[in-house]
């Protein structure tokens, strides 16, 4: 299943603009489904997202009270994690390591920071995954990301594109 994976649009709220590129690339891919870690501050994006793919959405620190805080979904046997973070003191690793085990997740996906973050740990016998897609719009001391997933059987990689640049592959 491909899976498209952003955070942190700010759209209208701080930006006036959305890359055609976030668009285009999660149509071109044929993205099946879409996850929105928070911060997408219009209700109307949703509609525009669902024309292309179903998207489940959690609320960041700027949503209105309509979506979830977390979610926990399975897609091919992994079991991924939904969160947008500002509710953390601290977005350190401990702590999302921590609440991706609370979870019971394979994979925890969570944005806030605007930054792009990938890591895999080996964590009290369990294999986890943090990830934080960046913000195609308005990043923070880096470059402005998106992500196109890929989960077959247990197994998930990702690509990463720059609204701005060229994509890379992310080994």
């Amino acid at each position: 299943m491909k899976v498209g994976i952003l955070s942190d649009t700010h759209y209208p709220d701080k930006t006036s603009y959305l890359p055609d590129l976030l668009f285009n690339v999660f149509k071109d891919e044929k993205v099946e489904l879409i996850l929105h870690a928070g911060d997408l501050t219009a209700p109307e994006l949703l509609e525009r997202f669902e024309e292309i793919a179903p998207i489940i959405a959690v609320r960041g620190n700027l949503d209105k009270p309509f979506l979830p805080e977390e979610k926990v979904l399975e897609i091919e046997g992994l079991r991924i994690g939904l969160l947008h973070g500002h509710r953390f003191l601290s977005l350190d690793e401990q702590t999302l390591k921590y609440k991706a085990l609370e979870m019971g997740v394979d994979i925890l996906i969570f944005g806030h920071t605007h930054r792009f973050f990938y890591k895999r740990y080996e964590y009290m016998g369990k294999e986890v995954v943090l990830l934080n897609p960046g913000s195609p719009t308005i990043p923070r001391m880096s470059d402005p990301t998106f992500l196109v997933g890929e989960i077959t059987h247990e197994r998930f990689s990702f690509r990463i594109f720059k609204p701005w640049e060229t994509q890379w592959r992310y080994p």
